[in-house]
């Protein structure tokens, strides 16, 4: 394992920017407004070589009785118990704080290493006299000067963190393939609720304040049936209702998610059934290509009867007429019916989507095809289809060479796809058909 190092600290300190300025990546969003940051949020970094797993965390309120600070205050403690080296990060611009304080007799009490931090300092040089008050906190370490913003003193900052790492890592075989899978959706449709459950900790937070993930937030899990990267992300609301920055950003986040995904699994709420927003969150990961599992939660809080499972199949089938090739689960995250069948699942149509057919079984496809099938002419002119070849996987993608394009009819085009879907399979993954006219060059 990596060694695990925490930023902690009272909210709106600066803590996302240093983590964005550590990884070299905008990963946490930071914004000037506190509680932004409301998970746990993972990314691995390095530092002269020796590698780490950063994690994010909301800002600590030790006095609080609002119910999504309490949660931050659960997920930066959770942070403190499993990380190996803490990072506590004070303001100088509000000076030392009781709050600061408080937090400082708490890691005091978890016996870690902790690296006091004073942020915001921009001067390089000698660090302004409000500094010095920072050493009333009492750690064994003197506090840093920094600036997140600017990255001045991050450096000695790692330097000091890796000092607590073990004097030689640890060799380990190298990892396999972790399949990363985006759990997509419209607000409170329980995606953190299924994603807690299968790591079987409160790693997210869970309310039914909707809009409570803000962040694209990943958490790795290996178990029997294989190692994955789950990607938590904010829920996707229609463009008209996203009217503040944050909420901005949450949204490009989640679309960032599908795309470095490479299966999505999108929740729907059975209770309130499937949307014209379900709708276009789907569309986006049709349009990326990803193979699709579609889990209809909360199946528990339904009254059914023997034909309720066939129904809502044929209104999901209707409403997402365009990606028929999506797998189909109905379960509960709060209760776990039916969410160990998630894995089983995403491992087959992750194989389906990376399914490579040869050039020669594919040519022998199509002359079943043109056969049982005319290829479709225009004023005395047919279309004649020279060969078929794959170039690529994830999704499956196929060249088909011809004399003319433009004779080359969508509803033919769903043929030879309906055609291969029925010899080869390719459950849970959409198709791409690429037309080229004979002599064109070859796709990139």
């Amino acid at each position: 394992m990596k060694p695990i190092v925490a930023i902690v600290g009272r909210p709106n300190v600066g803590k996302s920017t240093l983590f964005n300025k550590i990884t070299g990546k905008r990963i946490s969003i930071v914004e000037d407004v506190p509680g932004v940051t409301r998970d746990r949020i993972y990314f691995d970094a390095n530092w002269n070589g020796r590698d780490m797993l950063l994690v994010d965390t909301g800002g600590i309120e030790p006095k609080t009785g609002d119910t999504i600070l309490k949660h931050m205050r659960m997920q930066a403690q959770i942070a403190i118990d499993t990380a190996d080296v803490i990072i506590f990060m004070c303001d100088i611009r509000a000076g030392l704080t009781a709050d600061d304080m408080d937090i400082a007799t708490l890691l005091l009490r978890s016996r870690k290493p902790v690296i006091p931090c004073v942020n915001k300092i921009d001067k390089v040089g000698n660090p302004p006299p409000e500094f010095y008050e920072f050493y009333a906190m009492g750690f064994a370490e003197d506090p840093i000067p920094l600036s997140s913003l600017h990255g001045t003193g991050s450096g000695d900052l790692l330097d000091r963190v890796v000092s607590y790492f073990p004097a030689e890592e640890r060799s380990s075989e190298e990892e396999g393939h972790a399949i990363q899978v985006a759990v997509i959706g419209k607000p409170n449709a329980g995606k953190s609720s299924l994603i807690n459950h299968i790591l079987g900790e409160d790693r997210l937070i869970v309310s039914d304040i909707a809009g409570t993930t803000r962040d694209a937030i990943d958490s790795r899990v290996e178990n029997k049936y294989g190692l994955y990267n789950f990607i938590d992300t904010a829920g996707i609301r229609r463009q008209s209702k996203v009217d503040d920055k944050i909420e901005r950003y949450s949204v490009m986040r989640a679309k960032l998610a599908i795309e470095r995904s490479e299966v999505c699994i999108l929740m729907i709420d059975a209770s309130v059934g499937i949307t014209e927003q379900d709708e276009h969150i789907a569309g986006l990961a049709h349009e990326a290509g990803k193979a699709m599992l579609i889990c209809v939660n909360k199946w528990d809080l339904i009254e059914k009867d023997n034909s309720s499972v066939k129904q809502f199949t044929d209104k999901i089938r209707t409403s997402l007429s365009y990606m028929p090739y999506a797998s189909l689960m109905f379960i509960s995250a709060k209760t776990g019916q039916r969410v160990d069948r998630i894995f089983e699942t995403v491992n087959q149509i992750y194989s389906e989507a990376n399914k490579r057919i040869t050039t020669g079984v594919l040519n022998d496809l199509l002359s079943d095809c043109t056969a049982k099938v005319q290829p479709p002419s225009d004023k005395g002119r047919r279309l004649k289809i020279y060969y078929m070849t794959q170039n690529s996987v994830a999704p499956p993608t196929f060249v088909i060479f011809c004399n003319d394009a433009g004779l080359f009819h969508f509803s033919y085009q769903r043929y030879i796809e309906n055609q291969l879907r029925e010899v080869f399979g390719f459950e849970g993954t959409p198709i791409k058909l690429i037309i080229r006219e004979r002599g064109e060059k070859p796709v990139d």
